[in-house]
């Protein structure tokens, strides 16, 4: 696991700018601290970082073919090296110099070209420079584990794994205000946008060939648009299927040549991942985070509760109040992009506790979306078969929306939930997938951001590509899940995985997408997943004989965080007097005053507070006086 960067120059101007990769590499050192290399030669400078798990002697990048015609610089794991190592020898009587999955990639791609991507297990972003062709290939894994993001104009070509890296080469900052409405909206930007106009994201699934003439850009993998229905296989025949399939993907990331451990919230994607580990791996170490202040929130007794039934050497790191707000700044200050999901303060807290102890982890990430276990997934299936539960929340809505509820009870959680529910009764199922995804809605953008901002045309044009799957095909609950793989999935869940624990210097696992389980289950019916029995049935039936009851029987609790009381507390004059304070808000000419102003009053009186909304806004503003108030640091 690594960082990598380069620059790719088209001519004499292009190459001043290769003066910077040294100060681009040294901004990704968090990613990888146990070295650096460089390639620089005419019009090409490759840097890498690198967290070795690997062959960790010998696996230095860049790294170059015994030819000496191509070089590489990867950041990821690929799974099935020694496999594919041995079919390079068999067919094409490859040697090696190293025990690294790097040289197999790069002897990969020599021998297979692009086809090499279909062939590899693992998760990836590198780019392999042919000095004969003067040609930089570039490649994303399937889901977007890894992140690369570029800038081209008619000088250069640049990449690197996080924004402010790539901004070390004095590319241009001009934000794109169609992004900022998105990030409001969905509290990220969806890939292959970002909050600078020019600068983009590889989208995952995708490659690129770029020279001086032109750049190629291809997608090699995709989940597909219109939902299939294997019906070949009965519920039991795919438990048993999914059971093995998560098996065969845990061993795999169990490749090594450093320490494994996991992530254990108590949840069933994190319990399944740690009960099948713990079957190859002795005293596995897990580890979770729970609140001393917040008992809503604590779910370390779920946790014990599997670390004991698995024997593994378990840790609970137990956050107060106190330790939340002294780690607010280290986690604003690694968001190069604004990135509103308020799981990203106790992920980099848990990372940041867990580094120090081992260099690999796994996670349960992507489990919900593949097979159904959020709140939303639930009610989608109640808008097509409705219940007396549902006719309650209807005729409750007038009342229950005089209260936004609140993460911070589970009354307030349910309140919150069915002021949601009812926002999208009434929609189409488009319209109404995409409110359940929203932090702020559409009217309240309106009234926060100033009206020249607001593009209509660009944001609507969008939110269908983010739809798309909605406009081509016969609704399906498969449809929402599927939506949820590529948008929700790679540019918010995996983006905060990779970057919070990657700012920790931490490689995360996440065996619930290995490819070949992703491909199977998605073509499974979605009653297997969602009906009236609840959520996640096909998991839950897989592991059925393997995890507490308790567990299998735990409602869904996302891995939230308590944030009311830091905001109208511990962390209000900050917030008013600085983020929000008149004359910076005048400055930036984004925010209409008279919202902020109320929204200011709310903080300080503790009067109401929707704290999704409240942590995007402070995420935004502590971002912009970073990137766009000072020079990028």
């Amino acid at each position: 696991m690594c960082g990598i960067t380069g620059i790719f120059a088209f001519n004499q101007i292009g190459s001043f700018y290769m003066i910077n990769l040294g100060k681009s590499m040294e901004l990704l050192t968090h990613r990888g601290p146990d070295g650096r290399g460089t390639f620089i030669e005419d019009l090409i400078a490759l840097g890498h970082r690198r967290l070795s798990i690997i062959d960790t002697i010998n696996g230095r990048q860049p790294m170059h073919d015994q030819s000496n015609r191509y070089v590489i610089t990867f950041n990821g794991e690929i799974f099935n090296y020694k496999k594919l190592r041995k079919e390079l020898i068999a067919k094409f009587s490859c040697t090696f110099n190293t025990e690294s999955d790097t040289e197999v990639l790069l002897n990969a791609y020599i021998h297979w070209g692009v086809e090499c991507l279909s062939k590899l297990s693992g998760f990836f972003a590198f780019a392999i420079y042919d000095k004969h062709t003067h040609e930089i290939f570039i490649a994303r894994d399937r889901f977007g584990v890894k992140p690369l993001l570029y800038y081209k104009d008619e000088d250069k070509f640049v990449f690197a794994s996080e924004m402010k890296a790539l901004l070390a080469y004095n590319v241009p900052k001009e934000i794109d205000f169609t992004s900022v409405q998105q990030y409001f909206t969905l509290g990220y930007i969806p890939e292959p946008d970002s909050i600078f106009k020019d600068i983009k994201k590889v989208a995952a699934g995708t490659y690129m060939l770029v020279s001086k003439r032109q750049i190629i850009s291809r997608r090699y993998y995709q989940i597909p648009e219109t939902v299939k229905r294997n019906q070949s296989d009965s519920f039991e025949t795919a438990s048993q299927k999914v059971q093995e399939l998560v098996d065969v993907s845990i061993q795999d990331r169990l490749v090594s040549d450093v320490p494994v451990g996991a992530f254990l919230s108590g949840g069933i994607d994190s319990s399944v991942v740690v009960a099948t580990a713990a079957k190859h791996v002795e005293k596995l170490n897990t580890f979770s985070v729970g609140y001393k202040d917040a008992a809503f929130y604590d779910e370390t007794k779920s946790a014990e509760l599997v670390a004991k039934t698995f024997n593994t050497n378990h840790t609970s790191i137990i956050l107060s109040n106190r330790d939340i707000a002294d780690n607010i700044m280290g986690c604003l200050e690694s968001m190069s992009e604004p990135f509103g999901d308020t799981s990203s303060l106790p992920l980099y807290v848990l990372s940041k506790h867990v580094a120090p102890s081992v260099k690999v982890i796994l996670s349960g990430d992507g489990a919900d979306e593949l097979f159904g276990g959020y709140n939303k997934h639930k009610a989608e299936w109640l808008v097509k078969n409705p219940t007396l539960q549902l006719q309650c929340a209807r005729l409750l809505h007038p009342l229950l929306k005089m209260f936004k509820g609140s993460r911070e009870s589970e009354w307030g959680d349910k309140l919150r939930q069915l002021n949601k529910l009812n926002d999208g009764l009434h929609l189409s199922d488009a319209e109404r997938y995409y409110v359940w995804c929203s932090i702020f809605p559409q009217q309240e953008q309106g009234q926060m951001l100033l009206a020249q901002h607001l593009n209509e045309t660009e944001y609507k044009a969008r939110k269908a590509g983010v739809l798309k799957r909605f406009a081509n095909t016969k609704y399906d609950l498969n449809l929402v899940l599927h939506t949820d793989m590529e948008l929700v999935l790679g540019s918010d869940m995996l983006f905060k995985v990779d970057s919070m624990s990657m700012a920790n210097g931490l490689e995360v696992r996440e065996p619930m997408i290995d490819y070949r389980l992703v491909d199977y289950v998605t073509a499974l019916p979605s009653e297997y997943k969602v009906n009236s029995k609840g959520t996640k049935l096909l998991l839950k039936n897989a592991f059925k004989d393997v995890l507490p009851d308790k567990i299998l029987s735990k409602p869904k609790h996302g891995f939230d965080i308590p944030l009311t009381q830091l905001f109208s507390k511990d962390l209000k004059n900050w917030i008013v007097n600085e983020l929000l304070e008149e004359s910076f808000i005048a400055k930036q000419s984004i925010f209409n005053w008279n919202y902020i102003n109320i929204l200011r009053s709310s903080i300080v009186k503790n009067n109401n507070l929707d704290e999704a909304q409240l942590w995007s806004i402070i995420v935004f503003q502590f971002w912009w006086k970073k990137f766009m108030h000072e020079p990028a640091k």
